[in-house]
């Protein structure tokens, strides 16, 4: 059950109240206002299900609680600013906080349905050669409330399209953010609210052990690992959290993870060219998820500016592909969506000014 004694998160003395859980919500209105627990009820409905931008269009609350709300507490977290639209249909939306930052969500479209990638902090910390939003450094965590509020702006933004899943993928490392993100994830799947399935609330990490223990623990959420090699010197080299936790720790930690029904733990492998797609990385990657509930996500390269990494051909990538499902594991390939508008996996962040392509404009 989630605390109700935590400190919520505030902009200028007033409460951000999409970071609180249903429980917290109820125990701050009942010591701070004074207010019933119907009011909770109302006011948590109204901020993420009907994504309400101001107190009056919430219903069944008097006059006099919604000015108090507006004296003590904030509705919206950030400002979607901008959004870049790819001829695929995937979608960079850029969000800026309290504080200023830009940070950046990805809307990518199925045949019925969307899922968003969502950011867990300004930049990231963790160094991976692949990843653009490493150039960057860590700035900043986000609030809970700034995780949950990238889901109900982008669904009052959308409109009638369905967003059903949600992906920890985005800027940073959610692991390294745990105290916002597990009341986040408790947050988005509350049936009476945003009521995403827990099955559809994904969280990724490059591999920090202990943190691992810890979100198993305390959220429902799957879990995604970002691999990407297969022995320790090649992934010390992609990823400096390796040297600290390598494979064979990051292994035992998947083993305890509590995988629950119908659900696997996905592992996602970026393929390079030359660096970790050979048929020895296929029968080590192999050997090491032989007895794990997990599904491979590989993902070709995407280009960003300044890397001197390579994407493989297609064909590389379904070789690949073929020669692990003939180990019996489950694979599929992430196709590249959003690569024009720079919101593909790996792309977030900022290129140099003269790369970024496509204008930003709000529709």
């Amino acid at each position: 059950m989630p605390s109700t004694s935590a400190t919520p998160a505030a902009v200028d003395g007033r409460v951000l109240l999409k970071g609180l859980t249903r429980p917290q919500l109820g125990a701050w209105l009942q010591s701070h206002l004074d207010a019933p627990p119907s009011a909770a009820e109302r006011l948590w409905i109204g901020l993420h299900r009907r994504r309400a931008a101001h107190f009056s269009e919430i219903d069944g609350l008097t006059p006099a609680l919604r000015r108090r709300l507006a004296d003590a507490a904030q509705i919206d977290a950030l400002t979607l600013r901008e959004l870049r639209t790819a001829s695929d249909g995937a979608s960079k939306l850029l969000f800026e906080t309290a504080s200023g930052a830009i940070i950046e969500s990805v809307l990518i479209p199925g045949a019925d349905r969307a899922t968003l990638c969502l950011s867990s902090q300004v930049g990231c910390a963790m160094g991976c050669r692949f990843c653009l939003t490493a150039k960057m450094g860590l700035m900043g965590d986000l609030s809970a409330a700034e995780i949950v509020d990238q889901l109900v702006l982008a669904r009052r933004h959308f409109g009638a399209r369905p967003i059903t899943g949600v992906v920890f993928m985005g800027m940073g490392e959610p692991l390294h953010n745990l105290g916002a993100v597990v009341p986040a994830t408790q947050i988005l799947i509350d049936p009476a609210g945003l009521d995403l399935s827990a099955r559809r609330v994904t969280v990724s990490t490059s591999g920090i052990v202990p943190a691992i223990d810890r979100l198993g623990a305390e959220s429902p959420a799957q879990l995604a690992v970002s691999l990407n090699a297969t022995t320790d010197e090649v992934r010390d080299w992609l990823m400096p959290v390796n040297r600290k936790w390598p494979i064979a720790a990051l292994i035992a930690a998947l083993r305890r993870f509590p995988v629950r029904p119908r659900q696997r733990i996905l592992i996602e492998y970026v393929l390079l060219a030359g660096v970790n797609d050979a048929p020895e990385d296929v029968d080590r990657l192999a050997a090491l998820l032989h007895d794990l509930p997990c599904k491979v996500n590989l993902i070709a390269f995407n280009q960003h500016p300044g890397s001197e990494l390579r994407r493989p051909t297609d064909a590389a990538v379904d070789l690949f592909r073929d020669r692990l499902r003939a180990h019996r594991l489950t694979v599929a390939v992430r196709r590249t969506r959003g690569d024009e508008a720079m919101a593909a996996c790996g792309q977030l962040g900022k290129p140099p000014r003269a790369a970024r392509g496509l204008p930003l404009a709000l529709p």
